[in-house]
C-alpha cells in the first residue's frame, strides 16, 4: 500500500448520490480510490427545484469530509478533478483545514500553513430561497448540551427531529428518551484509511462537527428542513494554546467563527432560507449545566465521556470512564447545580474525592497545565465551580476541593471567581427570528 506521506497531491476525485447514499471519492496521487459512503435512510426523491442546491451541498460535503483523508499525508498540493471551487468556497475550505487541523498539526509537530491552499476558479450565482419547511434538525451527541436544546425547543413549540450520525446505542437511547422523532444517518469511512493509519500515516484530531454539519446540509435538502440547530456554547470559541503563529482550538468547528462563516456560505451558495446556528451560543458551559440540572429524566442515559464514541478501540464498561477530561469537567460543572447524591448516582463515584485525579483537574483549572484538548469549558469556569464548592459544607472536605482551597486558591484573585457573571448570556448568536425566543429561557 502506498505511503500517503510520500504523496505529492491529494485529489478530490468525484462525488455522486443515488438511492439514499452519497459516495465521496478521494485519492493520493494516482493511488487507489478512497471511497466514503454516507447513508440517508428512507430518503425521499429530491423535490423539484432543489437540484442546484443539492449539487452545491453534495460538493460541500465532498470537500469537508475529505479532511479525514487529507490529514493522512498532508501533501503540498490539493487538486480537484473537474471544476475547482469558487474563491469564496476555497477560502472557507482553506480556513477550515488550517484551523480544524490545528490540534493535529501541533500534536504531530507540523506546520500546515504552506500546505493548505484549495484551487479556485470563477464565481457563483447567489442561491435562491427554496421555501423549505419551517422545522429543525437537532443533532444529538449523547451529552448534556444537545439534551438542553431538546427541552428548549420543546418549550418553544418548535417542530424538530433528533438526528445523529453513526451507530451509537447510547445516542439512540438518548433520542428515545427525548420523545422526538429520530433520524439516524450512516457514515462509512473508506477502509483503506484504517490501513494507512496502521502503517504509520499521519493521524490525529479532525473537526468532526464540520463534517457532521455538511452531512446535515444534504439531509436538510433531502428531507425538508429549513434549520440545522447545533448545541455549541460560547466556551467552544476559546483556544487552548498558540502554535505556529495561530491559536489552536480543539473545538474550532464548534466555535462562533466557523458557525457564522458556514451559515453565510449556505445562504449564498445553497439556499437563502437555510439556517445554520447553535441554540446555546450565548451561554457558558456552566450556564448549560445549570439548565441541564433542572431536568433529571436524562440522568440514566446521557454521557459526555468520549470513550463511548470511539470508532476503534475499547469503550468503558459503563457510561462514564471517570478518568478523561470530559468526565472530569462534566462532573465539576454539574456539581454547583446538582444535589451531591444525584451527581454521585450519575457517575457512580466521587471524582473530587480521588487524589489520583489531581492532574486532570489541574488542567481544567489551567493551573500549571494548559487546558486539555477536549470539549471542556474555559479555565475560569472550572475555577469558579471549584471555588463555589469550596464554600459548601457537603463538598469542602473532599480531597481535591480541599486541595483547591489550601493550595490553588491562595494564588488566585478571589474577586474573579464568582459564578453568577459566568451564567449570564452574552456575545453574538445566529438564531433565526423564529427561534430568537429560545433565548428567553436563558434569562
Amino acid at each position: 500500500m502506498p505511503d500517503p506521506r510520500q504523496a505529492a497531491t491529494f485529489r478530490f476525485v468525484r462525488a455522486d448520490y443515488a438511492d439514499g447514499e452519497a459516495r465521496l471519492v478521494y485519492a493520493f496521487d494516482d493511488g487507489p480510490e478512497l471511497v466514503e459512503r454516507i447513508g440517508f435512510p428512507d430518503a425521499p426523491e429530491l423535490p423539484a427545484g432543489r437540484e442546484a442546491a443539492f449539487a452545491a451541498a453534495l460538493r460541500l460535503l465532498h470537500f469537508v469530509a475529505g479532511i479525514s483523508y487529507y490529514k493522512a499525508g498532508v501533501p503540498r498540493r490539493i487538486a480537484v478533478d473537474g471544476v475547482a471551487p469558487d474563491a469564496e468556497t476555497a477560502q472557507l475550505l482553506d480556513t477550515l483545514y488550517l484551523h480544524g487541523l490545528g490540534e493535529f498539526a501541533y500534536q504531530n509537530g507540523l506546520d500546515l500553513r504552506e500546505h493548505i491552499r484549495f484551487p479556485r476558479a470563477g464565481t457563483h450565482t447567489p442561491a435562491a430561497a427554496l421555501d423549505l419547511p419551517a422545522r429543525s434538525l437537532l443533532p444529538i451527541g449523547g451529552g448534556k448540551d444537545s439534551l438542553v436544546s431538546v427541552e428548549l425547543l420543546k418549550r418553544h413549540g418548535e417542530s424538530a427531529t433528533a438526528v445523529w450520525v453513526g451507530n451509537s446505542p447510547l445516542i439512540a437511547a438518548c433520542v428515545v428518551t427525548t420523545g422526538l422523532p429520530g433520524l439516524n444517518l450512516r457514515r462509512q469511512l473508506a477502509p483503506e484509511l484504517f490501513e494507512y493509519n496502521k502503517a504509520g500515516a499521519w493521524n490525529g484530531h479532525i473537526p468532526v462537527t464540520a463534517i457532521n454539519s455538511a452531512i446535515l446540509v444534504v439531509a436538510a435538502l433531502l428531507y425538508g428542513y429549513d434549520t440545522i440547530a447545533f448545541s455549541n456554547e460560547r466556551s467552544a470559541s476559546s483556544a487552548t494554546l498558540e502554535y505556529a503563529g495561530q491559536a489552536v482550538n480543539h473545538q474550532w468547528s464548534k466555535g462562533w467563527e466557523f458557525e457564522r462563516t458556514l451559515a453565510a456560505w449556505l445562504r449564498s451558495h445553497v439556499a437563502a432560507d437555510l439556517n445554520y446556528c447553535s441554540l446555546l451560543r450565548p451561554l457558558s458551559e456552566l450556564a448549560v449545566t445549570r439548565l441541564f440540572a433542572r431536568e433529571s429524566r436524562y440522568d440514566a442515559v446521557f454521557s459526555s465521556c468520549n470513550r463511548n464514541f470511539r470508532i476503534l478501540g475499547p469503550r468503558p464498561a459503563d457510561r462514564w470512564c471517570g478518568q478523561c477530561p470530559k468526565c472530569h469537567f462534566v462532573f465539576l460543572a454539574l456539581a454547583p447545580f446538582v444535589p451531591k447524591p444525584r451527581l454521585l448516582a450519575i457517575f457512580g463515584r466521587n471524582l473530587l474525592d480521588d487524589e489520583s485525579q489531581q492532574q486532570g483537574f489541574d488542567a481544567l483549572l489551567e493551573f500549571r497545565e494548559h487546558k486539555p484538548f477536549e470539549c471542556v469549558g474555559e479555565g475560569r469556569e472550572s475555577r469558579a465551580a471549584l471555588y463555589a464548592l469550596s464554600q459548601r459544607p457537603e463538598w469542602r472536605e473532599d480531597a481535591l476541593v480541599a486541595r483547591f482551597r489550601d493550595v490553588v486558591l491562595p494564588q488566585l484573585d478571589a474577586a474573579g471567581l464568582a459564578l453568577e457573571p459566568l451564567l449570564r448570556p452574552e456575545g453574538p448568536h445566529g438564531l433565526p427570528p423564529r427561534l430568537a425566543g429560545v433565548l428567553d429561557a436563558f434569562r
